[in-house]
């Protein structure tokens, strides 16, 4: 089989789930992340020979695609801050919004030598691009998942930055330390939205990094923001990705916990996604 064969393979059997476009996208990522031909590659060497496994996990790939399960699991990786993370079931996917909420933090904190929390850090896709990014950073991170504390090892290893991980619930987190950043994307969409959500999230990805209770919506942002709000040093700051919905009540939260110049943010979409506060 050759480069050209298996492309007009993966059109013809992704056609019909996705727009033109979205297939399209999903093409360049396989024949980059599967077949190592990034996008001039695919340009100039349509008649190339491909291994000889390809026509079987062509076929695989367009089988499980059409199932509905996410390409980023299929391959194995996800992009996010220019950056390949190791992504698994474990995990949730990386999202181009909060590559936001990194690119936010990286703007507001030029110091060097700041000690950084990523509370509930999944594939530690935010730990790992602030550990790279920012000037000497510490960066710790925790999960309650050990299984995803695996995939974030790996993650910080491949990409070379030291990240101190921990298994700790964020319902009562660990450790007890000073930070400068306190960073988190933890689970805030409610059960009742799930219906809603397209298929390859909510029977792929796993739910205790997605889902809360209908009649507890802040249930980890009540844990987060006391903690945050003992443990960051004086003019540290708190991060939040956040549900639209619940912008007003999580800045209500933060005020109550003595937190100031609490900010709603929008993402680049106009959607409300962000909050930040600084501890006094």
């Amino acid at each position: 089989m050759i480069l050209k064969e298996a492309i007009e393979q993966l059109r013809n059997g992704l056609a019909g789930i996705a727009e033109p476009q979205e297939v399209q996208a999903m093409i360049r990522v396989i024949c980059e992340d599967v077949f190592n031909y990034d996008p001039v590659d695919v340009a100039l060497r349509q008649e190339s020979e491909l291994p000889d496994f390809a026509p079987e996990r062509i076929a695989d790939i367009i089988a499980r695609l059409r199932r509905h399960e996410p390409l980023q699991y299929i391959v194995g990786s996800a992009r996010f801050h220019g950056h390949r993370f190791k992504v698994t079931p474990a995990v949730l996917i990386p999202r181009p919004e909060t590559e936001q909420l990194v690119d936010l933090i990286i703007d507001e904190n030029e110091g060097s030598d700041l000690r950084v929390l990523d509370m509930g850090t999944g594939s530690g896709c935010i730990a790992i691009s602030l550990a790279r990014a920012l000037k000497f950073a510490q960066v710790d991170a925790l999960d309650v998942s050990r299984d995803a504390l695996e995939v974030a090892r790996k993650n910080a290893a491949d990409l070379k930055v030291k990240v101190r991980f921990f298994e700790s619930d964020m319902l009562s987190p660990q450790p007890a330390a000073r930070y400068d950043i306190i960073v988190s994307n933890p689970p805030y969409v409610c059960w009742s939205e799930r219906e809603a959500m397209d298929r390859n999230v909510k029977d792929y990805e796993p739910g205790q990094a997605l889902f809360v209770p209908d009649n507890d919506p802040l249930l980890f942002y009540k844990a987060i923001v006391p903690y945050a709000a003992q443990s960051l040093e004086r003019g540290g700051k708190l991060y939040l990705e956040i549900n639209q919905r619940f912008g007003n009540e999580v800045k209500r939260l933060m005020q109550d916990n003595g937190l100031d110049e609490v900010r709603i943010i929008e993402d680049s979409y106009g959607k409300v996604r962000f909050t930040a506060a600084i501890s006094v």
